[in-house]
């Protein structure tokens, strides 16, 4: 996606125009925000940044100068478009919550669906899941005075997301909260970013919260005036970076790439770096299971997305997968959540030998995959399997190749392997070199 989701053309704001008491907000301001992209903007109180977040929105109209969302003027939509901007495209948190204090704590998440007319059952169930996935559906039939600082801004976030919009803006989202609190919300605003590639934009005044940031942008009396990238998501043409032509040879790693993406149809070159760990935790997840309800496998997708962030570890991940789903676990029983946790671990300690030493490699992945398929193979054919994996490991085969090389008769060069098997090996392989792959 070359095009940004959000830009803004010299933009300025300037309240009681004219008047004796004028005031210019917001000098000329020109942003372009792409899509999947963390955007801060920064600066001291009254500089102008959260007049710029509502004009991004358009709860702020331009004195002069134009927004665009995804290239459309804000300024010539219809009351329509509008209002489809505002239901299902933009999502809004601000530092004050204004959740309703006559409504429960799940009929708050649910009230933009609403206006949507969606069905009771269907906007509390999906209500539901969003409360579950902030670990707060505990507190659906409470109400807003019974809750936490903290456990506001998760239900406030919990209902800018219920209509699934691309763009989240964020307005001193945890200006109200203690540090642990405002710890959680960001690192929730971050997954958000990272995982479900939602586009953020969030107003701050605390230096602290810059980390998070792919971009900041500094902002001073109505300006901006400079900006600092941590990590360059916006689109770079290959032509455009330096030493880089279309004659070089491919690297070791666009040839893993290359041939992964053969492997796992779904897999864009777009997903390198931290997109490729939630495409890394479904893949493993539709590997390792079949025969759970939708639910299930979603919290227990999650909670594999923060496994491979490393963001819990084992222990964690197994005793998450075995609480209830109304305690926000997967609902498990205790015998598929230990044989999946050892299954995972098997899996990523290949993965780590993979990564440290590709030769020893070779040898483990050789013998997990005897074990785990209970081979029966001859000494020529071991040394066969080895070397068959040693191909695929340095990218020599594809998995079609070593799909067929593992079926084809041992009189013929190959592994002798049944047919089933020998899919199940090759795709077990690739799962390996998939979760190594960074």
């Amino acid at each position: 996606m070359d095009d940004p989701i959000i830009s803004v053309d010299k933009l300025r704001v300037i309240y009681n125009q004219g008047a004796s008491n004028e005031m210019r907000a917001l000098e000329e301001t020109n942003l372009a925000i792409y899509p999947h992209e963390y955007v801060i903007i920064y600066g001291p109180s009254g500089c102008g940044k959260s007049t710029l977040l509502y004009s991004l929105s358009g709860l702020q109209s331009a004195t002069y100068g134009t927004v665009y969302i995804r290239g459309k003027a804000i300024s010539k939509m219809t009351r329509r478009e509008e209002l489809e901007l505002h239901q299902t495209s933009i999502g809004m948190i601000f530092q004050a919550f204004y959740l309703i204090s006559s409504l429960d704590i799940l009929d708050n998440v649910c009230l933009p669906k609403v206006f949507r007319g969606e069905s009771p059952s269907e906007r509390k169930k999906a209500g539901i899941q969003l409360l579950r996935r902030f670990s707060i559906a505990e507190q659906s039939d409470k109400f807003p005075s019974q809750l936490s600082g903290g456990q506001k801004q998760r239900v406030a976030i919990a209902r800018s997301l219920i209509n699934n919009p691309d763009i989240i803006l964020a307005d001193e989202p945890v200006g109200n909260l203690d540090s642990e609190s405002s710890e959680n919300v960001l690192k929730i605003l971050k997954e958000l970013n990272e995982v479900d590639k939602k586009t953020i934009v969030l107003v701050t005044h605390n230096p602290e919260h810059l980390v998070y940031a792919d971009r900041v942008i500094y902002m001073k009396d109505g300006r901006i005036i400079k900006e600092e990238v941590h990590k360059e998501k916006r689109p770079i043409k290959i032509a455009d970076k330096e030493g880089v032509t279309d004659e070089e040879e491919p690297s070791q790693e666009s040839l893993d790439l290359k041939m992964l993406m053969e492997s796992f149809k779904n897999l864009l070159p777009q997903q390198i770096d931290i997109l490729l760990v939630p495409f890394k935790a479904k893949q493993l997840l539709s590997h390792l299971l079949s025969d759970l309800n939708d639910e299930q496998v979603s919290m227990a997708e999650a909670f594999l997305k923060e496994l491979l962030f490393k963001n819990i570890d084992l222990t964690t991940f197994r005793e998450r997968l075995d609480l209830s789903l109304d305690e926000g676990g997967a609902g498990w029983n205790k015998l598929r959540t230990q044989s999946f946790t050892k299954r995972t671990m098997l899996i990523l300690n290949q993965v780590q030998k993979l990564k440290e030493d590709g030769q020893e490699a070779i040898l483990s992945i050789a013998e997990y995959l005897i074990t785990l398929f209970h081979l029966a193979l001859s000494d020529e054919q071991k040394l066969r399997f080895q070397a068959l994996i040693k191909l695929r490991i340095e990218s020599q085969v594809g998995q079609t190749e070593l799909q067929k090389r593992l079926d084809k008769n041992v009189s013929s060069g190959g592994i002798g392997l049944n047919k089933i098997t020998a899919e199940k090996i090759s795709h077990e392989i690739e799962i390996i070199m998939l979760l190594k792959y960074s």
